[in-house]
């Protein structure tokens, strides 16, 4: 694995070393925080303290819920929401598409923002992520939040991609997973100003949450988010310098006039299949991903791209790069030595 390039982070990122060292000091807190001894107490007491780092980390002034990561926070935000009006965009990820058979789709502009309805919106709930999880593309939402707010409707955004890498939109609930920033796998939260908008489950994290929280996970969770982002402004430069590359070989860059999270870019190869590249790059030496990892296994046709009035033939011949922070100048003269040598090679 050594000699392997890995630009797939935002499918997911390695555990950083804060995060790994806080999570291996936890273990040895093994109480469960819900018992009402002195060691459940002293877990509880640092599960609370890690809530509250999560929220200092992140400038949230309002309650959180812990989560197993982002699909759970919107289960549970969109699933047992009160609201009898639920709207959502076509480009979210399929982990909100899958909890919202049959409600509204907005519409999409040329570039493909939502448009909200003129009409009113009082008491629904609003759904869309801060940014897209495959073009990278960052949405609107300080002003699509005014906007519902205006209508009489609150907002909840998904934030896997972003947290922690950008400021929080001022959103009513967000969804947010810690292995998207360095934190570990199967720990993420739902932050939410006020509990009284979804159904209460029973059980922990004040009744909406069942099952013994994960303590260790949590510590590192909180130690992820502290650690500085700094290197997003190394991200930013070899981003644009992979996007001029690809333009030069013949590539396409996806939603290139569009504001773009420096961690994430999609690329179509004219005349290549995503599945052929995969399997390409990964013979390279190089993991890469078709869509969101979610969904890239059926490599069907992605739902973002089409909703964004790309035809099947030309949706079917992006990838996504994802960068993270041990991403340097080196591996993208990697990955480009491989796409003119796969687009080379692709018959004409």
């Amino acid at each position: 694995m050594d000699d392997r390039l890995y630009l797939d982070h935002a499918a997911t990122t390695p555990v950083s070393k804060a995060a790994i060292t806080a999570m291996s000091d936890a273990f040895g807190r093994w109480a469960n925080p819900s018992s009402p001894h002195a060691d459940g107490r002293a877990a509880r007491a640092a599960l609370e303290d890690a809530r509250k780092r999560i929220c200092a980390a992140l400038d949230w002034d309002g309650g959180m819920i812990f989560t197993s990561g982002a699909s759970e926070a919107i289960a549970i935000a969109l699933g047992r929401s009160k609201a009898e009006r639920i709207l959502t965009s076509p480009i979210e990820h399929d982990a909100v598409l899958r909890v919202t058979p049959g409600r509204e789709r907005l519409a999409l502009d040329g570039r493909g923002k939502p448009l909200l309805p003129e009409q009113d919106m009082a008491g629904a709930l609003v759904a869309i992520q801060h940014v897209n999880n495959e073009t990278g593309v960052i949405l609107p939402l300080e002003r699509i939040a005014a906007a519902v707010r205006t209508a009489g409707g609150y907002l909840f955004a998904d934030c896997a991609q972003s947290a922690g890498k950008l400021p929080l939109p001022d959103a009513d609930m967000i969804a947010i997973s810690a292995h998207k920033f360095g934190g570990p796998p199967g720990i993420g939260a739902l932050l939410i100003r006020n509990l009284a908008r979804i159904h209460p489950s029973g059980g922990q994290e004040q009744g909406y949450r069942a099952g013994t929280e994960n303590l260790p996970a949590a510590l590192a969770m909180a130690a992820a988010l502290e650690e500085p982002f700094e290197w997003m402004e190394d991200a930013a430069d070899l981003r644009q310098t992979l996007d001029a590359a690809i333009v030069e070989a013949g590539g396409e860059v996806v939603a290139a006039a569009s504001p773009r999270i420096a961690t994430i870019a999609s690329y179509r190869m004219p005349g290549v299949s995503a599945r052929a590249q995969l399997i390409q790059f990964d013979m390279a030496g190089i993991s890469v991903s078709a869509g969101s990892a979610c969904s890239s296994g059926t490599l069907k046709a992605s739902h973002v791209l089409t909703a964004m009035g790309w035809d099947e033939a030309a949706a079917g011949e992006v990838i996504r790069v994802s960068f993270g922070p041990s991403t340097g100048a080196a591996d993208i003269a990697r990955f480009m030595d491989a796409w003119r040598k796969i687009a080379g090679s692709a018959p004409r």
